[in-house]
């Protein structure tokens, strides 16, 4: 099965009310862990690079990787996606190089530090939908900005989408998907306490949901980070601070106002740690990549199989049949 446009995941999440897990890769074992996850609860899936991992694994490495996935599990709508972009030239050259979908974060700068002005926003942004949406691929924007800083992105501020530019900058720019601040942050320290309706503002998604009914929203920061993960690292030598995330049942109640893509990073590296850290402390003869990467890989499609289930996704991969850029750019096309 060849890769899917993004749009066409989050419509028919929206049609069965249900989130899809958006799950960031650096290399082989990762992509794994999550086709495995996915084939386990027959789950779509969208697998996503930022600009870091873009750099650490390069291009060529990471298309082949996750064509190969979808080559080798036909029956999963699969949607490869492009993590904050930040600049046109950035996402252009991931559709050029085969990504099925785009983040523009122009809430940023181009140093992916400096919170940039809402004009600025705009017009990259619109930039992108009309280079993107004439080859079928889908746009995410971000109106608003994440604290914390996480693969060097992030200008550590947080400053909460305003719903009523939310529904200008849609119309501004015609995004697929708009990626909402409400206090979530990038990072394993989230949260010092767990988030109340103090420091999550979930309203906002509400309002914006009732406002833009058929714009699908995206939550950005949006691990858990499970506290017995924490433990196992420190159990074998880490020394990491105790920390809150976005508790699954906050993620839960955004689904139910329009949120259709959940961004998930930090739970996936924090499962893989503990994982290399054990075998390292318990096998310390072991020096076989094979033999730490191994359960480093299980450890992440449990965490992935966890949230595919937690977010209704899991049993919708046969649901319908997926599109092609050709199919979808045609819609677009439509849509002028």
């Amino acid at each position: 099965m060849p890769l899917v446009p993004m749009r066409q995941l989050l419509d028919e999440a929206a049609t069965g009310g249900y989130g899809v897990a958006a799950l960031n890769v650096n290399n082989m074992e990762q992509i794994q862990a999550i086709m495995e996850a996915a084939v386990e609860t027959g789950s779509p899936a969208i697998i996503q690079a930022s600009r870091g991992a873009r750099q650490y694994s390069n291009d060529n490495y990471l298309r082949h990787l996750i064509l190969a996935a979808a080559e080798l599990h036909p029956e999963i709508p699969l949607a490869m996606h492009q993590d904050h972009g930040n600049s046109p030239e950035t996402c252009i050259s991931a559709i050029d190089q085969g990504f099925t979908s785009v983040m523009m974060d122009g809430s940023l700068m181009p140093d992916g530090k400096t919170v940039a002005t809402y004009e600025y926003n705009v017009e990259t942004t619109r930039q992108v939908v009309e280079y993107a949406h004439a080859r079928g691929v889908t746009v995410e924007g971000e109106l608003g900005t994440l604290g914390g800083i996480e693969d060097g992105h992030g200008s550590g501020q947080t400053h909460l989408t305003d719903p009523a530019q939310a529904e200008e900058f849609v119309a501004r720019t015609g995004v697929d998907a708009l990626a909402v601040a409400i206090g979530t942050s990038h990072g394993a320290y989230k949260f010092t306490q767990k988030p109340t309706g103090d420091v999550l503002a979930m309203k906002i998604i509400e309002e914006i949901h009732r406002r833009l009914p058929n714009t699908h929203m995206v939550m950005h920061g949006s691990s858990s980070v499970p506290p017995e993960l924490i433990e196992i690292i420190n159990r074998y030598g880490g020394k990491m601070k105790p920390s809150f995330g976005v508790p699954v049942e906050e993620i839960q109640r955004g689904i139910k106002h329009g949120v259709r893509k959940i961004n998930v990073d930090t739970d996936n590296r924090l499962a893989i740690t503990g994982a290399i850290r054990k075998v390292f402390v318990e096998t310390p003869e072991k020096f076989d990549p094979r033999d730490y990467l191994k359960p480093a890989r299980a450890a992440m499609q449990e965490v992935c199989r966890a949230r595919m289930i937690a977010f209704g996704q899991a049993g919708h991969a046969k649901d319908f049949k997926p599109m092609t850029l050709a199919e979808m750019k045609a819609v677009y096309a439509k849509q002028k």
